[in-house]
């Protein structure tokens, strides 16, 4: 690396968390002008701020023409992202960037296309990861969830109050969600609605089941909190089974994980003791093609490996 290239970096790392001392951090402590007291007078924003929201609304304007806006804040709400689109995608290109001028400094070009690449799939990972422990929380916490809302029905409560009481003493994602419903019934959208948007949205049969018996109970009447401790029991037994298929599974995860990890430790350990040795892989066509066909064979395993230990009842 050269140490030009490590001086530039340096400098322009330096003038950009300067900038940022200068144009976000406020100054000192001094006394709120009666102005800003005012509501009828719009706050000032700084010239960073605008220029955060103008790009924000440019990059909407973009997602919604080439309609991906609908899908994207979709995903963010299914990971529990308050954010919007616009501000992901912008941070997104900001770690971007960040990353391939990084890469550059430290490993050349080649380093930076693979950060550059490498970014975009990092934070839709992210919010895969993020998406599926908040649905994996959501189904564990529905079987006290629905005991909650029996308690309340048998306590006289309507359907509306007994969601609402789950909305405040349950735990997150499930308060979050009961609490959307909440809302969402209160302007005027149906309830049955509002649950079936829910399990589509946390991806739970479990809870559509819920729905279609609060609908029912609805349509022609009954005891709704016998309903819903008979659903509870079969939620409860499918709980069960999960958990146990999910243990039963670990061991062929960690497996699969070992084998995927070995090939790019073997590398790497190589690369350290013996540089010389792999030198043949990056400098004959030979060994691009053998390179080439390893990644093919490696992805490929990887994708049978996931089939395998993804047990789907």
């Amino acid at each position: 690396m050269s140490p030009a290239l490590l001086v530039a970096g340096l400098v322009a790392v330096t003038g950009a968390l300067l900038l940022l001392a200068l144009v976000v951090v406020p100054p000192g402590h001094g006394r709120v002008p009666l102005a800003r007291l005012d509501p009828s007078v719009a706050p000032q924003s700084s010239a960073l701020a605008g220029a955060g929201a103008a790009a924000g609304a440019a990059v909407e304007k973009v997602l919604a023409r080439r309609g991906r806006l609908a899908a994207g804040q979709a995903a963010l709400e299914r990971a529990g992202v308050s954010m919007s689109l616009a501000d992901v995608v912008l941070v997104t290109g900001l770690l971007t960037v960040g990353a391939g001028v990084l890469g550059a400094l430290l490993g050349g070009p080649l380093l930076a296309a693979l950060a550059v690449v490498v970014s975009p799939f990092g934070t839709r990972l992210w919010l895969s990861l993020k998406s599926a422990r908040r649905r994996a929380a959501f189904a564990d916490q529905l079987e006290d969830s629905l005991q909650l809302m029996a308690s309340s029905l048998r306590a006289g409560h309507s359907v509306l109050r007994a969601v609402d009481s789950v909305a405040q003493e349950a735990a997150a994602p499930t308060s979050e969600e009961f609490a959307r419903i909440v809302v969402e019934t209160r302007v005027g959208r149906d309830l049955t609605a509002a649950l079936d948007e829910t399990a589509e949205r946390m991806g739970s049969d479990d809870f559509s089941w819920v729905a279609q018996a609060i609908a029912i109970q609805r349509e022609v009447g009954g005891n709704l909190a016998e309903v819903l401790d008979a659903v509870s029991g079969t939620i409860r037994e499918r709980n069960a089974i999960r958990r146990q298929v999910k243990a039963l599974a670990a061991e062929g995860k960690l497996s699969a994980i070992v084998l995927m990890a070995l090939p790019f430790g073997v590398c790497l350990f190589i690369s350290v003791t013996n540089p010389v040795y792999l030198s043949m892989f990056t400098s004959t066509p030979i060994g691009w093609l053998l390179l080439a066909v390893c990644c093919g064979l490696l992805v490929g395993g990887g994708l049978w490996l996931k089939k395998m230990v993804s047990i789907r009842f």
